[in-house]
């Protein structure tokens, strides 16, 4: 059924997810460390807050631009929704009212966030495949250890991976309910602010609408004419952009001459207003085709619109800053990264990176029924296509095709081979947010097949009790590797890779973005010297700062930027780093470590001490 609404328990059941994921998140985000993208977000929150607190106080002198890139210019290479949200998460529940302290204010606002992915697969997989694919999806996805490591850290790529989901629910609740289809386009309008990777959904689900106006506009002349026109000024409207660019002289005159009163801006104002005077004549003709064509029209004009008003940096110069920002990502830095025993260091990286890696961290037990959904969907809409095995499969309904495109369109866009590859697998979490659906989609399947092979010999045998028994099976083996790796999720690796010295052994990165130096914290505050000077490895300044602050590190501690200068050192093995331990054996006279972070015998994080410092 397209669009079926939430029953009043399934609703209540989203909730009780929801709250699960977050207390769940809170109660253990103290253990995890501090990566360096997230100490730059704080550093870059606290001063976002401090401009509200100069609007407050002051407001025709902070909406000055001025004022403005003075606190927002730091870290404006990425949207402001997310760094808001955690600067005045931190000014109100640490520095207003105290109640928490420094790094879990900060963090709040993503729980927030991450806990939507369960709640929302438990709604869209409920109605597509039945609440135990529901429910299934919903638990599987916080027991993957990166996935959750990554929803404890006040970063981008959980958030983004639960507004993409946000979106293409409310997308599908659109194709029966109008009001969806404004609320997929102010959902689109906070993904595009949390992080770039939004920019990719028109692409994905515009396809989705014109298909489904098209099939719905069949036999009525009227609606199919109607279509045709608002295709046909979406099209127009890109042509003139398009036409206008060339006449300008390229991307630079283009944005130069785009001003509040310029043929850039009557284009945007004709398309919304052409846009809804199109809507509301089709909402006489054909109620179908019209709540399929809004969402495309809603994302169209209110992603823009809500882009630009929640940043700020944004609000005097918005074309040359909204260029400057896509330029960024467009020429994103490559990073040095360890794979199956190569250094990657530049493209062509190896098409098969996303695929092998995700196979290699996420616990087998919920690969399986991940891998077995999505095979089990291709092979429908490959059989699908011949007269002779077309009667062999159930034909794919749009839904089921919407959650297969979404599956896989990350990991396309990743994979391929002149995309950075870096980060572990946090740039394709969309991707697993669907392939947690169909593995859900199944597990549901296969325990419905069991009930009804095994009510032969017990026929009064309830079906919960055996998807109670195929949970535990497929989620205990995950949720029990998790509690041991945790709090060092960048280090978790799946039993097919045979855990953390399997990966060592396959020459896959052992650990990254440094905050497993948790591990060999306490050590240092009992056993440095005070006052010493500490090199920690790949850990940010502002990380640094950091831990004093959250009173995870001894606050006489120095820090230094090279082993050479240190009294202690806490190298993080990285193998494009080698150097750094060789010149801390050089400098300290000895190969010897005094202590280290070790998964499973593997070392992780190795602390070296200057003999005389001891």
């Amino acid at each position: 059924m397209m669009g079926r609404p939430a029953t009043r328990d399934e609703k209540q059941l989203a909730w009780a997810l929801w709250a699960l994921a977050f207390v769940a998140l809170w109660w253990t985000e103290s253990a995890v460390g501090f990566t360096r993208d997230e100490s730059v977000y704080f550093a870059a929150a606290e001063g976002y807050a401090g401009w509200f607190r100069q609007l407050f106080h002051s407001p025709a002198k902070a909406l000055t631009d001025a004022a403005i890139v003075r606190a927002w210019d730091y870290n404006h290479e990425h949207p402001a929704l997310m760094k808001t949200l955690f600067g005045l998460s931190h000014l109100l529940f640490h520095d207003t009212l105290g109640w928490m302290r420094s790094a879990t204010a900060f963090r709040l606002p993503a729980f927030a966030l991450a806990a939507l992915v369960p709640a929302l697969s438990f709604l869209f997989g409920s109605a597509l495949y039945g609440r135990t694919a529901g429910l299934f999806a919903a638990l599987a996805f916080m027991l993957v250890p990166r996935q959750y490591f990554n929803a404890e850290l006040a970063c981008f790529d959980l958030p983004v991976a639960a507004l993409w989901l946000l979106v293409v629910y409310c997308f599908w609740r659109a194709l029966e309910d109008t009001r969806w289809g404004i609320a997929c386009g102010v959902a689109f309008g906070l993904a595009l602010a949390a992080k770039h990777n939004a920019l990719f959904l028109p692409f994905v689900l515009t396809p989705f609408a014109l298909w489904r106006a098209w099939t719905a506009s069949e036999g009525e002349p009227q609606a199919r004419g109607w279509l045709l026109r608002f295709v046909g000024l979406f099209t127009a409207v890109a042509v003139f952009y398009g036409l206008l660019v060339l006449s300008l002289g390229g991307g630079e005159g283009f944005q130069k001459k785009f001003l509040l009163l310029s043929p850039h801006t009557l284009l945007f104002v004709g398309l919304a207003a052409g846009g809804a005077w199109m809507l509301k004549g089709l909402e006489k003709v054909s109620a179908p085709v019209t709540r399929a064509l809004v969402p495309v029209a809603a994302m169209a004009v209110l992603g823009p619109i809500i882009f630009y008003l929640h940043w700020p940096y944004l609000w005097h110069q918005p074309v040359d800053r909204t260029a400057w920002y896509l330029a960024f990502h467009a020429k994103h830095n490559h990073y040095a990264w360890f794979y199956l025993g190569t250094l990657l260091r530049e493209p062509p990286f190896p098409l098969s990176y996303v695929l092998v890696k995700t196979a290699l961290t996420v616990p087998t037990s919920l690969m399986a029924p991940m891998v077995t959904g999505f095979v089990a969907l291709a092979a429908r809409v490959v059989l699908g296509q011949w007269e002779r095995t077309r009667a062999w499969v159930r034909p794919l309904t749009m839904a089921e095709a919407l959650v297969g495109v979404n599956a896989v369109t990350s990991i396309l866009i990743i994979s391929h081979p002149q995309v950075p590859h870096f980060g572990g697998v946090k740039h394709w979490f969309p991707s697993m947010v669907f392939l947690g659906l169909l593995s859900g989609q199944a597990v549901s399947r296969g325990c419905a097949a069991l009930v009804e092979r095994l009510r032969g010999r017990w026929p009064s045998l309830p079906d919960a009790s055996v998807a109670v028994a195929v949970f535990a099976l497929l989620l205990t083996p995950a949720l029990v590797y998790s509690a041991r790796v945790f709090p060092y999720g960048t280090a978790a690796y799946s039993e097919l890779a045979g855990g953390a010295p399997g990966a060592a052994t396959l020459g896959m990165q052992r650990q990254f973005w440094s905050s497993h130096v948790t591990g060999v914290l306490p050590w240092i505050n009992e056993h440095a010297k005070p006052g010493a000077r500490l090199f920690l490895h790949e850990v940010h300044g502002g990380s640094f700062r950091d831990y004093q602050r959250n009173g995870m590190l001894r606050p006489d501690l120095r820090a230094v930027g090279s082993p050479f200068d240190a009294d202690v050192v806490a190298y993080q093995y990285h193998q494009e780093f080698r150097e750094y331990e060789f010149q801390t054996w050089q400098a300290f006279g000895t190969r010897t470590p005094a202590t280290g972070l070790y998964l499973d015998e593997t070392p992780q994080v190795v602390v070296y001490v200057r003999p005389e410092s001891r």
